[in-house]
C-alpha cells in the first residue's frame, strides 16, 4: 500500500521463519512433518537457569531496569569476555538486547548512513543483509564456496573492500553452515583488516560454544589485538544455554559506539525482559558443565545427518565444524525430475517438493546466498533426524 515505507519494500520476511511457520501449519492440518528449519536447541534451558529466573519472580525484579541492561548482567559479561575470549571490557562498553539480532539491528541502525557498505560474506545467516539494507546501507556479498569449506578468503575480503565499506560482518561458526574459522584463517582476514582502518568488525559470536572436535573458537580482537578499538563483538545465551525464548543477546566494543546502541534501544524497545535478564546472569556466571554432554550428543546428531545426507544420490554434505547446521550441496539433483514431473530447477525447488512430497521441512539455499544447497538443523532428536534423512533419500533417489 502507498502508505507503507519505500525502505520496507527493499527487504523480505526471514525465510527460516517462514518455513517454521509452513511446517506448523501443515502439521495443524494432519500431515506428518518434520521440521528442519528451526535454529533452536531440543534441550531444556538448564534448572539453575531456570531456578534463577523464578527467584528474580519471588524477589520482585519485575520492574524497568536500564535500556541496555542490569549492572550485575553486564558485569558478568565483562568476565565472560574475559574468562572465554581474554578480552576487557567495563560495563560502560557492553549493550544488552532482547536477542543478538536485536543488538546487531542496533549497532547498523546507530551507525549506517546512506552510501554506507557493509561486507558480508555468503552463505549468510538471512537476516544480515536486510538488517542493512533497513539500517539505509548497502550490502556487498563476498561469495564463499564449497571448495573454501564455506569460508571467505583474504583475497575474496581484499576484493569486496572500497572506500564506501564502513563493516565487515563476521560468523564463526557459521549460520547456515557450521563453518569455523581456525585462529590462522582469521588471522588472514584480519591481516586484510589491518589495511583497510575505515573499516568495522560486527562479530556474531553466537554459536562460540557450539564447537567440535579439534576446532577451537577464536574471535577477532582476539586474534588481532589492533581491532580492539573497531570491533563490536555480539553473542547470547540462546544457543549453548537453550534460552532461545527468553531473548537475552549482548555486545561489547568502543563506548562511544555501546552510547549510540543504547540512544537506539531506548528508543525502541528500552529495556530486556527483566526476569530474562537475572537468568542470563546465572547463564554466565554459574556452571557450564552442561556445554560439554549437549555438545556430544550435537556431535553425534551431526555425525548422522552428514553420513546420511552424502548417501542420499545428487547430494554433498561437508562436516562441519560447529553451531547445528549442514549446508549440502544439491548440485547433482538440479535439472532432474520428481515422479510428478516437476524439474528441480533450483533448491527453493528441491525444498518445496520435498516438503509437499516427503514432510521434511528444510530451508533452500538462495535464502543465504549459496545455492544450490538447503540447510539442515540437527537440534532435533536422533529419531527425527534419521527419519528425515531416510525421506531425503527416498526423495533424491525418486527423482529422475
Amino acid at each position: 500500500m502507498s502508505f507503507l515505507s519505500q525502505t520496507l519494500s527493499r527487504v523480505k520476511p526471514s525465510p527460516t521463519i517462514a518455513v517454521t511457520q509452513k511446517a506448523a501449519e501443515l502439521k495443524r492440518a494432519g500431515r506428518d512433518v518434520i521440521g528442519l528449519g528451526a535454529g533452536e536447541p531440543d534441550f531444556d534451558t538448564p534448572d539453575n537457569i531456570k531456578d534463577a529466573a523464578k527467584a528474580a519472580i519471588d524477589a520482585g525484579k519485575t520492574k524497568y531496569t536500564a535500556p541496555d541492561g542490569i549492572p550485575e548482567l553486564k558485569e558478568a559479561i565483562c568476565a565472560k569476555f574475559k574468562r572465554d575470549n581474554n578480552l576487557e571490557y567495563t560495563p560502560a562498553q557492553v549493550s544488552v538486547g532482547t536477542g543478538g539480532k536485536q543488538v546487531l539491528y542496533n549497532a547498523l541502525m546507530a551507525t549506517l548512513n546512506e552510501g554506507d557498505e557493509v561486507v558480508i560474506p555468503a552463505p549468510y545467516w538471512v537476516s544480515y543483509p536486510d538488517m542493512v539494507l533497513l539500517a539505509g546501507g548497502t550490502p556487498v556479498i563476498a561469495e564463499a564456496s564449497l571448495q573454501t569449506g564455506f569460508k571467505l578468503t583474504a583475497d575474496q575480503l581484499e576484493s569486496a573492500i572500497t572506500d564506501k565499506t564502513k563493516w565487515l560482518i563476521f560468523n564463526s561458526p557459521s549460520n547456515p553452515t557450521g563453518a569455523g574459522y581456525s585462529r590462522e584463517e582469521l588471522k588472514e582476514l584480519t591481516d586484510v583488516l589491518m589495511r583497510h582502518p575505515h573499516v568495522w568488525v560486527l562479530t556474531d559470536d553466537m554459536y562460540e560454544h557450539l564447537a567440535y572436535d579439534d576446532f577451537e573458537f577464536c574471535t577477532p580482537a582476539e586474534v588481532e589485538p589492533a581491532l580492539y578499538d573497531r570491533t563490536l563483538t555480539v553473542n547470547g545465551v540462546s544457543k549453548a544455554y537453550a534460552m532461545t525464548g527468553w531473548r537475552i543477546g549482548y555486545a561489547a566494543g568502543p563506548a562511544e559506539l555501546i552510547a549510540a546502541i543504547r540512544k537506539v534501544q531506548s528508543q525502541s524497545t528500552s529495556n530486556p525482559c527483566s526476569i530474562s535478564q537475572w537468568a542470563a546472569v546465572e547463564a554466565l556466571n554459574g556452571t557450564q558443565e552442561f556445554i560439554a554432554p549437549n555438545n556430544e550428543k550435537f556431535v553425534r546428531r551431526r555425525n548422522l545427518v552428514v553420513d546420511m545426507l552424502n548417501a542420499a544420490d545428487g547430494i554433498s554434505c561437508p562436516t562441519p565444524e560447529g553451531a547445528f547446521y549442514v549446508y549440502p550441496s544439491i548440485a547433482g539433483c538440479i535439472g532432474k525430475k520428481t515422479p510428478g514431473g516437476v524439474t528441480i530447477e533450483n533448491d527453493e525447488i528441491f525444498a518445496t517438493e520435498l516438503l509437499e512430497d516427503k514432510g521434511v521441512a528444510v530451508v533452500f539455499g538462495a535464502a543465504f546466498g549459496l545455492s544450490p544447497n538447503f540447510r539442515v538443523s540437527y537440534a532435533t532428536s536422533d529419531e527425527a533426524l534419521k527419519e528425515a534423512c531416510t525421506r531425503i533419500q527416498d526423495f533424491c533417489a525418486s527423482l529422475s
